[in-house]
């Protein structure tokens, strides 16, 4: 069996360039460069019929360690919760009230670029707490 060697994440979204820069701004992703023969993604856009034009966007983080991710548009919206989620990892190696105050403050940030706190997820003994937020199309995630 062959190994992976990439990994993509897809959402489903009504605005996925919006959605796409608001993960960019959450994750330190860019927005990749655009096709060949292109000198700009409005560019390329503008080339679809245009049924196609703004279906689609992505963001890949800089580095390469991390996933791709693809933003799709799709007709239906968003009615009950994700069946997956990411999960932001901002309070690893912290503990107590140092912990919770970075997740309060990457949680005010987020919620400057257009993200909800839904919930604060204390910790249960086994798990340590985390918040529940809402991406700008109502898509949740985690800070922890």
């Amino acid at each position: 069996m062959g190994a992976v060697r990439q990994v993509q994440v897809t959402f489903d979204c009504a605005d996925p360039e919006r959605v796409a820069l608001f993960w960019c701004e959450v994750l330190g992703y860019v927005v990749p460069p655009p096709p060949p023969g292109f000198d700009s993604w409005d560019a390329f856009d503008r080339s679809l019929p245009p049924e196609h034009q703004g279906s689609a966007f992505a963001c890949q983080d800089p580095t390469g360690a991390g996933p791709r991710l693809f933003f799709q548009r799709v007709p239906e919206g968003k009615v009950v919760k994700n069946r997956l989620h990411l999960d932001v990892r901002v309070g690893t190696g912290l503990a107590g009230a140092e912990r919770l105050a970075a997740l309060e403050a990457e949680s005010a940030r987020l919620s400057a670029l257009g993200a909800r706190q839904v919930r604060v997820m204390p910790a249960d003994g086994v798990d340590e707490s985390c918040i529940v937020m809402q991406d700008v199309e109502g898509n949740e995630f985690c800070l922890d």
